[in-house]
């Protein structure tokens, strides 16, 4: 574990002189500040205008960051060679994609961090105060970060396995596909046939469920978010990446890097 901490620690401090990461979170808050703007046009709704705007730009933002940046955790290292000199280290190559995986999480939860601050500047600026009602922006910005690790977790597979480009078609078609997991499962098996009803079903337990990490009308209307729901993305979050990410280091394992 030491290993895989050293070489997160490398990816958070590549990131980190990574210019292309500030110019994105710097193009989220100017976001937020348009939300403002926007904001005080719509008489009446301006929390929820900038409440969405807000989280739509932190979302955004993450996601491209989760899959580009994902995606070319193993295939740089290899591109630039560096990754033989890793490997010859003792360093295994499970520990190296953990260490991958850590580093760019971290990555994300201080980027998401500095995006969640805008927007509660924001708010304080429209507003003048915060209210308790408002903490469930936390709740919001914390399924967007644990949404985001799944998605990393799902680039840094098929990183292993195939081409930067296919890597990322197969993550965002993964994402795309893991946001109607709920229509899949409740699909009314008398209007479709009955085997691609029941393959459909079937895929909606095995995609990614993004669907429960979409909090954003909830966070917009100030609705409380039961814990219960908090426990469960966080297992399952955990659960589903170490699953991906235990397929992913079998995979890497088998790869003949020559």
């Amino acid at each position: 574990m030491n290993h895989a901490g050293a070489v997160a620690l490398n990816t958070f401090r590549e990131a980190v002189r990574d210019r292309v990461l500030y110019s994105l979170v710097f193009f989220a808050l100017i976001m937020m500040a348009a939300a403002v703007l926007v904001g005080q046009i719509s008489i009446g709704i301006e929390e929820i205008v900038i409440v969405t705007l807000g989280l739509s730009a932190i979302s955004l933002i993450g996601l491209l960051i989760a899959v580009f940046v994902g995606v070319g955790l193993v295939s740089k290292e290899m591109e630039k060679r560096t990754l033989y000199a890793v490997l010859a280290k003792p360093v295994r190559r499970w520990e190296f994609l953990l260490g991958k995986f850590g580093g760019l999480v971290l990555t994300l939860s201080i980027n998401t961090g500095a995006m969640a601050l805008g927007l509660f500047l924001a708010l304080f600026y429209v507003k003048h105060s915060l209210q308790r009602a408002d903490a469930v922006l936390l709740v919001a910005v914390y399924f967007i970060l644990l949404k985001l690790a799944l998605v990393v977790a799902l680039a840094l597979l098929f990183s292993c396995f195939t081409t930067p480009l296919l890597a990322i078609l197969f993550t965002a078609g993964l994402y795309l596909a893991g946001l109607f997991v709920h229509q899949m499962r409740n699909l009314r098996h008398d209007l479709i046939n009955p085997a691609l009803g029941s393959l459909m079903r079937w895929l909606s337990y095995v995609l990614p469920n993004f669907e429960n990490f979409d909090l954003m009308s909830a966070a917009a209307h100030r609705r409380a978010i039961p814990t219960a729901l908090i426990l469960h993305n966080t297992l399952y979050t955990t659960l589903y990446c170490g699953l991906v990410l235990i397929a992913a280091a079998v995979i890497f394992s088998r790869r003949d890097l020559k």
